[in-house]
């Protein structure tokens, strides 16, 4: 069997119960060891063979996966954060739907979580934003054109971007080619969310690959903008006195 587990956004401790006790009782681990904390290896068992995916190819872990599989054995794949984000992990099930290995799939807390937790911040406000817009900047690996950043840009949501810390520029560029943020848009850089080397950094969409390169930060970044950021919104009507609910009724 192999399980598919997401390790959470860097902490140890935010990995879920049920992917740490699988990590606990696997015997083969084969993580993502250019983004997952190594310090989640300290949960495997004496004995458990552990493989650095970043070193590796599809087909050699594969390859790992089938050995396991024909000595009895279950492998944890860890991923980073929630591997449903950027995980890569549909050509991995696909091949073992092919090879008639089973597998199952542990979600886990994404890295863009993460980096609210590290900013105390909410993405969808009232009257601000009510939509979350995940997406990333074209590089080697390109994006559909409707999908760029310039065309989520153009709808003033929430957005997070992963896997563009090399490319701030072309990032900052592209989310005022939208024509709604402008340059005084509230930004953020969060690095390695939750990582004992956290490190939060607010700005401005016309600042953000300035304020990038003055921290020294060049991967493992997410880029959150919009205004969330900032201090306006609308109270909740859920819980004004005002607002009736299932659960109680209006008080004035």
């Amino acid at each position: 069997m192999v399980h598919f587990v997401g390790a959470g956004p860097g902490a140890p401790d935010l990995i879920t119960l049920r992917g740490k006790e699988l990590l606990e009782k696997t015997d083969c681990i084969i993580y993502a060891g250019s983004l997952v904390n190594p310090a989640l290896l300290e949960y495997a068992k004496e004995g458990c063979k552990v493989y650095n995916s970043a070193e590796m190819t599809l087909e050699q872990v594969i390859d790992v996966m089938k050995e396991m599989e024909s000595e009895g054995k279950d492998t944890v794949r860890l991923h980073t954060g929630d591997m449903s984000l950027y995980g890569a992990i549909r050509e991995q099930m696909d091949t073992l739907d092919e090879l008639g290995i089973g597998y199952d799939d542990t979600p886990g807390v994404s890295s863009f979580s993460g980096a609210a937790s590290a900013l105390c911040a909410e993405y969808t406000l009232p009257n601000v934003s009510q939509s979350v817009i995940i997406t990333r900047e074209a590089g080697r690996t390109p994006v559909p054109e409707r999908e760029s950043v310039t065309s989520f840009a153009s709808h003033g949501s929430t957005m997070v971007i992963f896997l563009s810390s090399t490319l701030l520029e072309d990032v900052q560029k592209d989310l005022l080619a939208g024509g709604v943020y402008t340059e005084d848009t509230p930004a953020a850089i969060v690095y390695k969310a939750t990582w004992p080397d956290q490190k939060v950094c607010r700005c401005t969409v016309g600042t953000i690959a300035e304020t990038a390169e003055k921290e020294d930060i060049h991967k493992m970044a997410l880029i959150l903008v919009g205004g969330f950021l900032g201090n306006e919104y609308d109270r909740s009507k859920l819980y004004h006195p005002g607002f009736t609910t299932e659960f109680r009724k209006a008080t004035e």
